[in-house]
């Protein structure tokens, strides 16, 4: 039982950090341990459906309620499965059978509100549901590329399946221009045409053939600017069909007839932006926000001049232009689009500077002052030299292991562990690192987990005599704690498959009732071979 609830606490942390995949595995590992453990199958339906797993998801939930058919958090996980599934009558009638056991449920009580709600939508077509969507997305320059990500093809899978899930993944920019693509809009960043989406109204047959009176505003355009919106359209129209060139020249003439309008302005900016005349595109944004400045132009078509320009040096890799430019764009409106546009040349940054810091000589530098330091017993100021080591070239694991020992000498356990595991991972073959990792370890008063380090120190050189004083020396306060040695071999996926096994289980049981079975078991090889892996263990011991 201490293993299960080892196994489902594991589950239950990755759950909590959305790393769905993970926490499945463990509950799994659990189920073949205890397959009459309905928690379990509850929690491992929570994590199917949080990685889109629907079917999986309700199969567990169908277990957990067989199970345990009076617990009413199974008809909750039941009901939100076949709710994913669109299997909207079902999911009611779990709900319902849920809230007759526990009347006051909030959790079924949301549940069966969300999906009555979703049963009154249905009228609503899901346009992600379509038969053609990944033809539309594929020919779209806007989403082509994310098909090749697996996590976009998760997301969609889930809005397929759940229609209600849109309101709460609108955060994302993808999903809008998604959207966008899918309902046949034009897209408002890159391609930056300022064209209305068509407006679909009925009409009836009586007025159908009415023309639509002209807005006010309309009215009393001069002829000046009513060919210029003129010239705009012919631009719009050449601009859909990539005649860049035409387009080019209607907007210009849009321009000559109404140079107070930024949004002619733009619009040539967003054809030099296809062209990857991004220099072009800079100077006509840089102009339209003068011009737009002057006339009181709307915000938003400043803040859209600011992110063309900020497009336009991302393209180019001028990372920090394009930061300061997507900033500027945010300051005059802020939307989740121009936040992600913002946060990934943050991280382009980052990753740069972090390139041009790397330097292995001065690192080397760094580490011949730190072992001086350490030398000296200031291990203080040693971590701080064996710190920027690391910076200059981090994937060296020698600046690891050194600061691992630093933290050592100053009890910081925690954090030398975690250096010692990054320089065992850098290098594998660093004995010194798992010699390191046993030392602190053992200091954690981890034995069983000091002697699996040393172990693989010894693996490497079984002649290591470091390696195999702290070997023995686990060795011993681990035999000294039988708890130890249980956990420790409870550990072990041999361990545990020998126990799992009927047959070893029955010969165990004859061993303890009748000690002499011992001699005609051992003339088996492969039974032999398995007691002598207990023995090996310390689950077994004869006497």
């Amino acid at each position: 039982m201490d293993q299960v609830n080892a196994l489902k606490g594991k589950g239950n942390k990755a759950l909590q950090e959305e790393k769905f995949d993970d926490a499945i595995k463990f509950y799994t590992q659990a189920i073949e341990l205890d397959g009459s453990n309905h928690v379990l199958y509850s929690n491992r339906s929570a994590a199917y459906a949080k990685a889109g797993k629907y079917s999986q998801a309700l199969e567990d939930a169908e277990k957990t309620v067989s199970l345990k058919p009076d617990w009413a958090k199974g008809y909750s996980r039941k009901g939100s499965a076949l709710a994913y599934l669109g299997r909207t009558e079902d999911a009611i009638e779990a709900y319902q059978n849920g809230l007759v056991l526990d009347p006051t449920n909030e959790q079924l009580k949301k549940g069966l509100e969300e999906v009555k709600a979703q049963r009154g939508s249905r009228a609503f077509p899901n346009p992600f549901s379509g038969p053609d969507i990944f033809i539309k997305l594929r020919n779209d320059s806007r989403t082509k590329d994310w098909l090749n990500d697996p996590e976009y093809l998760k997301l969609l899978q889930e809005l397929q399946l759940n229609p209600k899930a849109l309101g709460s993944k609108l955060q994302d920019p993808r999903v809008l221009t998604t959207l966008s693509v899918l309902l046949g809009l034009s897209d408002g960043l890159d391609e930056g045409m300022d064209v209305d989406p068509p407006k679909y109204e009925e009409k009836s047959p009586k007025k159908a053939e009415e023309p639509k009176p002209k807005p006010k505003e309309e009215e009393n355009l001069t002829p000046e600017k009513r060919q210029a919106i003129e010239e705009k359209n012919l631009g719009n129209t050449a601009y859909k069909k990539k005649n860049f060139e035409e387009a080019l020249k209607h907007y210009r003439k849009a321009i000559e007839l109404d140079p107070t309008d930024i949004t002619y302005l733009l619009n040539g900016a967003a054809v030099y932006f296809e062209q990857k005349e991004y220099k072009k595109c800079i100077e006509q944004c840089e102009k339209a926000i003068e011009i737009g400045r002057e006339n009181r132009a709307d915000f938003k078509l400043i803040a859209k001049a600011f992110t063309r320009i900020g497009n336009s040096h991302k393209k180019m890799n001028n990372w920090k232009q394009a930061k300061i430019f997507y900033e500027k764009s945010l300051s005059e409106h802020r939307t989740p689009e121009i936040k992600t546009l913002l946060s990934e040349v943050e991280k382009k940054i980052k990753e740069e500077e972090k390139k041009a810091y790397i330097d292995p000589v001065k690192a080397e530098e760094e580490k011949e002052l730190g072992n001086q330091k350490f030398k000296d017993g200031d291990y203080a100021a040693a971590v701080k030299h064996y710190s920027e080591a690391i910076l200059r070239n981090p994937d060296d694991p020698k600046y690891y292991s050194n600061r691992a020992a630093c933290y050592t000498k100053l009890a910081a356990f925690d954090l030398g562990l975690k250096d010692c595991e990054k320089c065992v991972e850098l290098d594998p073959k660093f004995i010194k690192g798992w010699i390191r990792k046993g030392k602190i370890l053992q200091g954690m008063q981890q034995q069983g987990k000091a002697l699996s380090a040393y172990q693989k120190a010894l693996d490497l050189d079984p002649t290591n005599a470091e390696a195999l004083e702290g070997y023995r020396s686990c060795s011993v306060a681990v035999s000294s704690n039988p708890e130890e040695v249980r956990k420790r071999a409870m550990a072990d996926p041999e361990v545990q498959s020998i126990l799992r096994d009927p047959a070893m289980r029955l010969i165990l049981e004859q061993m303890q009732n009748d000690p002499k079975a011992l001699q005609d078991h051992l003339k088996n090889p492969d039974i032999a071979a398995k007691l002598q892996k207990l023995l090996e263990s310390g689950l077994v011991a004869i006497h």
